[in-house]
């Protein structure tokens, strides 16, 4: 991770399983990431989870009692705050071949056996925590490049309203406005 990485760059990865053995394991697995890893021991405690703060990615086991990894995927998808985040669903073996189908179906970027290789689970983590810092990246870049656009429109408003006055403009300052406008768009291409 780069030294200008942000909190929000780190938002960490849900584990999603109502076993603890699963947790621990998944948490050796990808401690070794330096990501926050965040428990949820049930579906409701991962949309608690997912309202409270964001994820980079959501590993979510598929059979649990009260909400399931299918029903809690569904409720993640159908929020704005939560429908981008990437959803990997864990599930036994011994499942139902329908239920990757139905995994994709509701959402899921990716769906896994247990058990699972470890290596395999952490490259496919680490993909998805790229992307997300790719994406934050790209917000920050579109941030900036609205902000700049501000700032040309109103030099531009306020170049105009110099021109439209009834008295001679001011030359040099028109010139002057007119030189920091192009710096501004110059540096804005940079």
């Amino acid at each position: 991770m780069s030294a200008e990485a942000t909190t929000h760059e780190r938002a960490g990865i849900l584990l999603v399983d109502d076993m603890e053995d699963n947790l621990i394991a998944l948490e050796a697995v990808l401690g070794s990431l330096n990501e926050p890893l965040v428990r949820a021991r049930s579906g409701e405690e991962a949309m608690k989870a997912l309202l409270r703060r964001q994820f980079a990615l959501v590993l979510l086991d598929v059979r649990m009692p009260g909400m399931d990894g299918f029903e809690t995927a569904a409720n993640i998808k159908r929020l704005d705050q939560t429908k981008d985040v990437p959803i990997i669903f864990l599930t036994g073996a011994e499942d139902d071949s329908g239920y990757a189908f139905r995994g994709y179906a509701t959402g899921a970027a990716d769906y896994l056996t247990k058990p699972f290789d470890p290596w395999v689970l952490r490259a496919k983590v680490s993909v998805f925590l790229d992307l997300h810092r790719k994406n934050q990246q790209l917000e920050r870049l579109l941030a900036r490049d609205r902000a700049e656009c501000g700032e040309v429109a109103s030099r531009l408003a306020a170049l105009e309203a110099e021109l439209e006055r009834e008295d001679p403009p001011d030359l040099p300052t028109v010139r002057e406005q007119v030189r920091e406008l192009r710096q501004l768009v110059n540096r804005g291409r940079g």
